[in-house]
Order: C-alpha cells, then structure tokens, then sequence
C-alpha cells in the first residue's frame, strides 16, 4: 500500500507544471474545440484567455481556483452538462483537480 501511494505521489509530482492532456476534437476557420483532461491533483497553468470560449463540463468535478490577482484560494463543484462563458483577453486562472478521478471539459473557441 505505501509503494503504491509513493508510485502515485511521484506520478503526480512530476507531472506539475505539465500540461494537461488534451486533443482537438473539431477546428476550422470559425471554431476549435478541445477535450481537455484534469487529473487529480495537477494544476492547469494561469494563462490569458486568447479567444472568447465556451466551457462545457462533461462530467460532475470539484476544483479549486487560486485568483491571480489575490491568491485568494476558492472550491468550485460543477455538474456535467454546465456551461460558462468566458471573454478574450479574460485571466483564466490556476485550476487543481481536488477530486479523486480526472474530469474533462471541452473547451471551445471562437476563431476570428
């Protein structure tokens, strides 16, 4: 049992700071959208929003959101099937995986 927990903490140690696997699922001169996987654990890298986006859960997930601006930690849980919206140009923030089994999104873009 305590290898095994070993073999888990070193996986996810060296993966911070990688990024999350994900795969483009449709792109044309309009649209991308990728499939996104959060694993446990692993933090998804603050980055500035390139595109407007739609986000659409596609399962049940808990996270949590560490602001950019604050640090201010907070637990989001979102249900499969919620869908947000998010801007160009918006912050988009360190998300970790707090769950117990990966989650996925997809995420998509809106070309110019």
């Amino acid at each position: 049992m305590f290898l095994s927990s070993l073999l888990t903490a070193v996986a996810i140690f060296q993966m911070v700071g990688a990024p999350l696997p994900q795969k483009v699922t449709l792109e044309n001169g309009r649209v991308r959208v990728t499939e996104v996987t959060y694993l446990p654990g692993v933090p998804r890298e603050r980055y500035i929003r390139p595109t407007d986006q739609i986000i659409v859960f596609l399962e049940d997930c808990k996270y949590q959101r560490i602001d950019s601006k604050t640090g201010e930690k907070t637990i989001r849980e979102r249900k499969a099937g919620e869908v947000l919206w998010h801007d160009q140009g918006e912050d988009a923030p360190v998300l970790i995986n707090v769950g117990s089994k990966p989650y996925r999104t997809l995420t998509i873009e809106l070309l110019k």
